[in-house]
C-alpha cells in the first residue's frame, strides 16, 4: 500500500519511497522528499505567488523527462491553482504556497521552474535574471568571471545582485527590481549582455548561436521574457547526481578555481542553510529592489 502521511493537516499519499532516482549515487525518492522537507523554510518564499512549471523525471534523469505547465491530473483540491495568462491562451497552473503543496509536488519528482513575476501582476517583473551558460571547454569558473563583471555593472545602476548555481554546469545571477514590465527588463538585460560581450569578447556571447558557443559563456538575458521560466532557488535538478540550484556567496564566486567547488548536492544544503541562512533573502525585500535606469 502507498503510505499516507499527514503534513500540516493535509493527507498525502507518498509513493515508491525506496525507488532510486539518481543511480550514480543511489539517492532515493524518499531522500528527495526529505530534502524538500528540510529546505522548505528557505525554498517556499521564492515560490510564493509564482506559477510553477514542472520538469518531471519520475523514473530519474535517465528516464522520460517532460515539462508540465497545466495542473496535473489528480492534483488535490487544497493545492492552490489559478488561471495564468499565456501566449497560447490562459491556462490553470499550480502555485506551491505551503509545505503540503511542496511535498505533493516533490512526490511527482520534478524540477521547479518559475517566472520573474507574481500572479498579482503577470508580466510585470520583480526580478531580473542572467543565466550564464558555459560552452565546453569553458566551465562555471569562467561563468564566475562574467558574474563578477555583471555584479559590478548592475551595482553601478543601483541593483544588488545575488548568485546561485544552476544545478547543472552554469551560474545564475538574480536581483530584485522595482515592478517593471518584463519586456523592459529583458531589453535592459540584453543591453548588459551586449556590454559584457564588448568588454570580454573572447569570453562572452550574448547570442545563442551554437557554432560560437565553444569556450565561451552565453549570457542568456532572454529568460526575463514574461513567458520564460528559470529553475527556482533550491530546486533539485534532473542530472546524474542530485545537484541543487544552490545560492552561493560572492566569496565563493571570487575564489572558484574548479567546477566542483560550486557543485552542491542535496545533502550539502542543510548545513549551508544552517551556516548562511537564505543567501537569496535580498530578493524577497521590496525595499532592496533596484530601479532600472
Amino acid at each position: 500500500m502507498t503510505p499516507i502521511t499527514e503534513v500540516e493537516g493535509r493527507r498525502l499519499a507518498l509513493s515508491n519511497l525506496e525507488k532510486v532516482l539518481y543511480p550514480a549515487t543511489g539517492f532515493t525518492k524518499g531522500e528527495v522528499l526529505h530534502y524538500y522537507a528540510t529546505t522548505a523554510e528557505v525554498l517556499l518564499p521564492h515560490l510564493r505567488d509564482r506559477p510553477v512549471s514542472f520538469l518531471r523525471y519520475p523514473d530519474g534523469p535517465d528516464g522520460q523527462v517532460f515539462f508540465t505547465k497545466n495542473v496535473p491530473p489528480g492534483t488535490p483540491d487544497w493545492v492552490t491553482t489559478a488561471e495564468v495568462p499565456r501566449v497560447e491562451g490562459p491556462a490553470r497552473m499550480v502555485f506551491v504556497q505551503d509545505l503540503p503543496s511542496l511535498m505533493w509536488a516533490a512526490n511527482l519528482v520534478t524540477e521547479l521552474h518559475t517566472p520573474q513575476w507574481v500572479i498579482a501582476d503577470p508580466g510585470v517583473a520583480d526580478r531580473i535574471v542572467f543565466d550564464l551558460d558555459p560552452g565546453a571547454p569553458a566551465s562555471v569558473v569562467d561563468c564566475c568571471e562574467v558574474a563578477l563583471w555583471l555584479r559590478e555593472r548592475l551595482a553601478a545602476d543601483g541593483i544588488r545582485a545575488c548568485a546561485k548555481t544552476s544545478g547543472s554546469k552554469g551560474l545564475h545571477l538574480l536581483a530584485a527590481v522595482r515592478p517593471t514590465p518584463s519586456d523592459q527588463v529583458s531589453e535592459y538585460a540584453k543591453e548588459l549582455a551586449v556590454e559584457a560581450e564588448r568588454a570580454m569578447p573572447r569570453l562572452v556571447l550574448h547570442r545563442m548561436t551554437r557554432s560560437l558557443r565553444p569556450g565561451k559563456v552565453f549570457v542568456d538575458w532572454s529568460q526575463n521574457a514574461a513567458r520564460k521560466t528559470t529553475a527556482a532557488p533550491y530546486t533539485l535538478r534532473a542530472r546524474s547526481e542530485p545537484t541543487v540550484s544552490a545560492p552561493v556567496t560572492w566569496s565563493e564566486v571570487e575564489e572558484c578555481g574548479a567546477p566542483d567547488q560550486l557543485t552542491f548536492r542535496a545533502p550539502d544544503l542543510a548545513p549551508r542553510v544552517q551556516d548562511y541562512g537564505d543567501l537569496l533573502a535580498p530578493l524577497l525585500d521590496a525595499e532592496d529592489a533596484g530601479a532600472l535606469p
